[in-house]
C-alpha cells in the first residue's frame, strides 16, 4: 500500500506478527473522527506489546476488538514499512496531550483512572492549570482496593466521559477497559506510565533520543528491572524477518 486517505472514518487495518494496527494519515483526526461516531477505544501498539499479545490471549483479544490500534514505536512502523504500508510513529504520550489539549477547548468531560496517589494527587492541581477549561469529572488511582472498583466502574458508567485515560500498565489496561467500555461511549485509552511523566515523577526521553527512536534505551536506563521485558524486542525483530 502506497498511502492511505486523509478521512478521518477511512483506514486500513494491518497485521503485524498476526496483532492488529491501524494505518491512517492523521491518527488525531482519526481519534476525533471515532469520538464523532460513538466512541471506542484506542490501543497503542508497540513491539513488546505485540510480543505479549501473541503469548496472552485475553491481550490479544483487547487489541483485535480495539477501535483504534495506533503504531507507538519504531518496530511497529518498521514492520509495516517491510509489507509497504507507510507510516509514522504515533507516541502514546504524545497523543494522549493531544486528546486532553482538544477535551478542554471542547468543552469534554475527561476521567483519569491509574497511577499512584501521590501522582494522581498532582494532576489535579496541575492539569487544570495546564489546560484551562479542562473538565475532570473523575480521577482515582490505581491502587484502589479490590472492593472499590465495582463502584468505580459504575460511576464511570453513570458519568459517561468523552475521554477516559487509564494508566494501569499492560495488559491490565488494556483488558479492563475491553470490559468496561462495552457499551459506552467516548474514548477509552491506555497510556501506560503516562501520568507518572506529567506529574514530573519521571522523566521523558530527550528529544534527540526520541528523534533516533531509542526511547526504549532511556527507559532501560531509568529502569533497569525492565532488562527482561526488553528481550522481546530482538524477538520481535527475528520474527518479522521470519515472516518476510
Amino acid at each position: 500500500m502506497d498511502s492511505v486517505t486523509t478521512s478521518p472514518y477511512d483506514y486500513r487495518r494491518c497485521h503485524v506478527l498476526g496483532v492488529p494496527v491501524d494505518a491512517c494519515r492523521d491518527v488525531r483526526a482519526t481519534a476525533l473522527g471515532l469520538h464523532a461516531n460513538g466512541g471506542g477505544r484506542i490501543v497503542t501498539l508497540n513491539a513488546e506489546m505485540t510480543m505479549a499479545a501473541r503469548e496472552d490471549d485475553q491481550l490479544g483479544a483487547a487489541i483485535q476488538t480495539a477501535q483504534l490500534v495506533i503504531p507507538d514505536g519504531a518496530g511497529v512502523v518498521w514492520a509495516l514499512s517491510k509489507q509497504g504500508v507507510r507510516v509514522v510513529k504515533s507516541a502514546g504520550i504524545e497523543m494522549a496531550w493531544t486528546l486532553l489539549t482538544y477535551a478542554a477547548s471542547h468543552d469534554w468531560s475527561v476521567a483519569l483512572i491509574g497511577a499512584s496517589p501521590t501522582v494522581m494527587d498532582s494532576l489535579r492541581t496541575t492539569l487544570p492549570q495546564q489546560l484551562p477549561g479542562l473538565n475532570l469529572v473523575l480521577t482515582v488511582d490505581g491502587y484502589q482496593p479490590d472492593e472499590a472498583w465495582p463502584g468505580l466502574e459504575s460511576e464511570l458508567k453513570a458519568l459517561q466521559p468523552d475521554l477516559v485515560l487509564i494508566a494501569l500498565g499492560i495488559p491490565r489496561q488494556e483488558t479492563w477497559s475491553q470490559r468496561v467500555q462495552q457499551g459506552q461511549s467516548g474514548l477509552w485509552m491506555g497510556v501506560g506510565g503516562s501520568f507518572d511523566v506529567w506529574a514530573g515523577a519521571k522523566k521523558r526521553a530527550p528529544n534527540w533520543m526520541c528523534r533516533m527512536q531509542i526511547e526504549w534505551l532511556y527507559r532501560l536506563v531509568q529502569e533497569p528491572s525492565r532488562w527482561r521485558r526488553m528481550l522481546a524486542l530482538p524477538a520481535f525483530v527475528w520474527q518479522v524477518v521470519k515472516a518476510g
